[in-house]
């Protein structure tokens, strides 16, 4: 299946785009908070997905 990009808002007020299926953690570029983990398919995203992402 294939996977899908989201914009992800972090506590920080930081947008950044995620892959639905990332397979390292996920930093917020600003603050350095996670934003996603990897689950072994979907990450797990920590932020506010904003919108799905073409």
């Amino acid at each position: 299946m294939a996977g899908k990009f989201f914009l992800v808002k972090c506590k920080c007020g930081n947008e950044q785009k995620i892959f639905s299926h990332a397979t390292s953690v996920v930093n917020c570029a600003k603050c350095s908070e996670p934003l996603a983990h990897p689950a072994g398919g979907e990450a797990i995203i920590h932020g506010d997905i904003v919108k799905e992402l073409g």
